[in-house]
């Protein structure tokens, strides 16, 4: 990726354009997500069901950053997983486990799988959060199949 540095909206943004390279599920919404450090500059990203049909875009993000993010943060196209079924950690717990200071997402998740409660864990934990709803649409797109209806 080049040096330029990008405002909160450019890193959610691509992190949204991320979510449409995942591929499609009917039981997993589609999420993209970026890790950038303290001074700007993109550690990792990463795509639900990159490598294993269960990775959240959190999680494998994370996973290729070496899982130390201090002062890092984290942008998400959809919030944060706080209750999850594959897994014994959701992406939440993952966050805060990292030491990442800062949450910005698009979309806070529906109750279409499980109860969307990563925003409460992160804030317990004192992690700041950004919600951008301008971007949500753009969150939603890759996932408008499990919407319908």
């Amino acid at each position: 990726m080049a040096d330029a540095i990008m405002d909160d909206a450019g890193w959610l943004a691509l992190a949204c354009d991320l979510a449409t390279l995942c591929p499609p599920s009917a039981t997993a919404f589609s999420v993209g997500a970026v890790i950038v450090d303290a001074d700007g500059r993109e550690i990792a990203r990463g795509h639900s069901r990159e490598a294993d049909p269960h990775d959240h875009a959190e999680e494998a993000a994370i996973a290729k950053s070496g899982g130390v993010l201090r002062g890092a943060t984290v942008y998400s196209s959809l919030e944060p997983c706080g209750n999850r079924a594959s897994r014994p950690r959701p992406c939440a717990e993952l966050i805060v486990a990292s030491g990442a200071r800062r949450v910005v997402f698009a979309w806070r998740e529906p109750s279409l799988f499980v109860a969307g409660t990563g925003a409460e864990i992160l804030a317990a934990a004192g992690v700041e959060l950004v919600e951008l709803p301008e971007l949500a649409g753009a969150a939603r797109e890759p996932n408008t199949h499990l919407l319908a209806g």
